[in-house]
């Protein structure tokens, strides 16, 4: 059991994150309006909805960019309303970002490396012989083999293929150990012939950490998620199985429209 399973199991029977009435408004526009969501732990939600819905209002508010006009969010029964963004991530709330924010002119290993000194507490010199630090390196090693970048490992970022560099997004996100994993659109901006490997990837992540995924991509939620949250005009329509989401009129009405629910069957057949 890992170090991370055991803290997980010691706090179980408390929602690993849960957001009560959790509003948000910017002058007159009502942006996010009384959302209630709760995470298991080891949940897989996703969170879909159409485009000005909310979601990115919503993740900054749990991640704590963003401070509420009303709610409050707890992570395993502590309260994290007031707390500031770094102090979630050193949490374990943790999130990746719907555009990669990588450091394009450092190696995949140097910018996984960044992330394990950081989360470790170490300061991280370019300067400094890495060799010094044994267990910041087999952490960084193992991570990079976990997500397959063993041959990208000494490319800039900025030279590697976008998909992968989403894979080193959340390589970094992981090192930092986290209990609630948030992934922003994982496969925005990635080339079909690109997204088995990430789906890959997002399927083989810990199962202690509950993952709450924001995604477009129908064939990522099928894939991934147990469970599905429709955020529509800021406040949450309905969460439930995906195919009871999918099959439920006012969703298909306001999101996915009939060409998005024949794709989602014919995904469903074919992996059946």
């Amino acid at each position: 059991m890992t170090a991370l399973a055991a803290v997980v199991r010691l706090e179980t029977g408390l929602p690993a994150l849960r957001a009560t009435g959790l509003s948000k408004s910017f002058a007159a526009l009502r942006v996010t309006h009384d959302v209630n969501l709760s995470l298991a732990p080891g949940a897989r939600t996703a969170l879909i909805g159409p485009n000005g819905a909310g979601k990115t209002t919503l993740v900054n508010l749990l991640t704590g960019v963003l401070a509420p006009d009303a709610g409050r969010l707890e992570m395993f029964g502590a309260d994290l309303t007031g707390v500031s963004a770094a102090k979630r991530v050193r949490r374990g709330l943790v999130r990746t970002f719907q555009i990669s924010n990588l450091y394009g002119r450092l190696t995949v290993f140097e910018n996984v490396f960044i992330a394990v000194s950081q989360h470790a507490g170490v300061s991280f010199n370019l300067w400094r012989p890495a060799g010094r630090e044994t267990a910041l390196l087999e952490r960084c090693e193992a991570l990079i083999e976990q997500f397959r970048l063993v041959d990208d490992m000494h490319h800039k970022v900025s030279e590697i293929a976008y998909g992968r560099q989403r894979l080193v997004e959340i390589a970094i996100a992981l090192a930092m150990q986290p209990k609630v994993l948030l992934l922003d659109e994982p496969a925005a901006g990635i080339p079909s012939g690109e997204l088995g490997l990430l789906i890959d990837a997002i399927e083989a992540l810990p199962k202690e950490i509950a993952v709450l995924m924001i995604e477009h991509d129908m064939e990522m939620v099928r894939r991934f998620a147990t469970e599905v949250s429709v955020l529509v005009g800021g406040e949450l329509l309905m969460t439930g199985k995906p195919s009871e989401v999918m099959a439920n009129a006012q969703v298909q009405s306001v999101y996915l429209g009939e060409a998005g629910i024949r794709r989602f069957e014919e995904k469903m057949v074919k992996h059946a």
